[in-house]
């Protein structure tokens, strides 16, 4: 063959350093969009991006020449500095060092687009330690209960 053809769309789950709070109304909707604008920056394409004040969900299709960590490694770097720059009461705002990741079949964007969508409804229900060990589960990835929540 002589190309490649890819389409590797992740459901990527990062939260706020020690989940604190910071994202409140007034700086969620604004970060949600450099979000999707760093995901582009990296050649990908952010196809929602949603969360709560202590974490975001991103589903996007990314590069296949571009390693999943350094993706994240970039776009949670440079948001934390834009977030620093453009909120000033946020110059404490970090990010919490680890995510979690797993692909998403294309017969399963639009469940998953519409899951991200409603987070402030499953929050309701759901506390966001609960969501992402059933998130793990679910897609069957291996972790220690001692260090996943640390």
């Amino acid at each position: 063959m002589a190309q490649s053809y890819c389409n590797l769309i992740y459901h990527i789950v990062f939260s706020t350093k020690d989940r604190q709070p910071w994202l409140r109304d007034d700086v969620r909707a604004r970060t949600y969009e450099y979000l999707g604008g760093a995901v582009r920056k990296e050649g990908g394409v952010a196809l929602v991006v949603n969360g709560t004040a202590d974490h975001v969900h991103i589903m996007a299709r990314l590069r296949q020449d571009k390693a999943v960590a350094d993706v994240l490694r970039d776009i949670k770097s440079n948001s934390s500095g834009w977030i620093h720059t453009t909120f000033a009461h946020l110059q404490e705002f970090r990010w919490q060092a680890g995510y979690g990741a797993s692909t998403v079949s294309a017969s399963h964007i639009e469940k998953v687009r519409h899951y991200i969508q409603k987070q402030e409804d499953h929050h309701k229900k759901r506390s966001f330690k609960e969501e992402f060990i059933a998130l793990l589960d679910a897609h069957g990835i291996e972790y220690d209960k001692r260090y996943v929540w640390n």
